[in-house]
């Protein structure tokens, strides 16, 4: 415990990151950017120990980002009473086994979407930090931009009428390449469901965040770069590989979906992984019987709008977010000032660590995880029958 300039009693909290991709890094940013945008917050959190099962990956981590300790077995992370807190941003595979052990050891946990491989992976997440009394964030960071958040309370207030139906994309070319390697992204034992766990994921939490639970769905898939080239060192991100061994492609590059909300509203959701022209091409249309909202992420802070009582010919307005909408104003003073990608995780910290702080949770949960997996069941389940199928709260 010390005390802050400002005469706050701060409470240091030690976390650690379990992983060091990609994500591993932007959680780490966001543990330290935290204190900057949210200098009221009671709790600080320091890095301890990051984890990394890739020899050299850890320590250049710990020197980079100035963590205390650098370890290469996760599992010394559970063992050590120093943290309090874990990022786990390692693989999909490991999620389980990494998510039950730290919340069984009593650690609060922020564990990177989609928790796991399958809605039974995600479910003993959600069991385990509910039966340990941890805090659990779930990374499912697009909710957490202003203008999402807007077009939430928009939908809520009745501001579009009734809605009517949705259409939520995920369109990406990071696997487009045909030498992509073949990480384990690819593999259904490692990586589970491809793009459904990746993006898909991402576009049925939005939907739920936006218009309440999915009661149903059909959906197609489909694998369009069937075989990729083994990589032959570790790999970060979406590395390339070439004239190595070549092996099959396990899951999907595409999904297509028709949703039935409990609401009545229907909607269509729509990813892809290996999209040649598109670089997160994300976002969502909601229509209503008075009006309509719409999201691009690549123009995150600003939010499309019609309403009013023409029903036809009714204008689109664009609304550029400022002070006052989500948590802009701890970024920016003034509308239309940009926000980024890195900003969304830096929200998701803050409320992590809220939730530690007032022991009630802010932001995505474990129970949102697993409505989320519980849905990309139910798109596996119909792809491979063909039918629609309902989908079970909870899985």
């Amino acid at each position: 415990m010390d005390r802050s300039k400002e005469g706050l009693m701060v409470d240091t909290l030690g976390v650690a990151v379990v992983g060091f991709g990609w994500m591993g890094r932007v959680h780490s940013q966001a543990y330290a950017r935290v204190p900057h945008h949210y200098p009221k917050l009671g709790l600080r959190p320091e890095l301890v120990t990051v984890a990394d099962d890739v020899p050299g990956r850890a320590e250049e981590a710990a020197a980079r980002f100035g963590f205390a300790t650098a370890v290469r077995d996760w599992r010394e992370v559970v063992a050590d009473p120093r943290v309090r807190a874990v990022s786990i941003t390692a693989p999909n595979f490991l999620h389980r086994e990494i998510g039950v052990a730290m919340a069984e050891a009593g650690k609060h946990i922020w564990i990177e979407k989609p928790v796991g491989l399958t809605v039974a992976d995600a479910r003993a997440v959600a069991e385990a930090v509910a039966k340990s009394g941890v805090q659990g964030t779930v990374g499912f960071n697009y909710r957490n931009a202003p203008a999402v958040e807007s077009a939430r309370r928009l939908i809520a207030d009745g501001g579009i009428g009734t809605v009517t139906h949705v259409r939520v994309r995920l369109f990406s070319d990071y696997a487009a390449h045909p030498e992509g390697a073949l990480t384990w992204r690819y593999e259904r034992e490692r990586g589970g469901s491809g793009v459904l766990g990746d993006l898909a994921s991402h576009g049925v939490d939005l939907a739920r965040y936006l218009l309440g639970d999915i009661a149903s769905l059909t959906a197609d898939t489909a694998v369009f770069v069937p075989e990729r080239a083994r990589p032959t060192g570790a790999t970060a991100g979406h590395s390339r590989a070439s004239g190595g061994e070549l092996g099959p492609v396990e899951n999907e590059d595409y999904v297509s979906c028709l949703l039935r909300f409990a609401s009545g509203a229907r909607g269509v959701l729509e990813a892809c992984r290996v999209s040649v022209g598109e670089q997160n091409n994300y976002g969502f249309e909601v229509h209503g019987t008075k009006g309509a909202v719409f999201w691009d992420f690549r123009r995150m802070n600003e939010l499309g709008v019609s309403r009013g009582d023409r029903y036809q010919d009714q204008p689109v307005s664009t609304v550029y977010m400022g002070p006052g909408e989500g948590e802009y104003e701890a970024f920016q003073p003034g509308s239309a000032n940009a926000m980024g990608y890195d900003d969304l995780k830096v929200i998701e910290a803050y409320r992590f660590l809220s939730s530690i702080a007032e022991g009630t949770p802010h932001g995505a949960t474990l129970a949102d995880a697993v409505q989320s997996a519980a849905a990309l069941d139910a798109m596996t389940r119909s792809a491979e029958s063909g039918a629609w199928v309902d989908v079970h709260r909870g899985g």
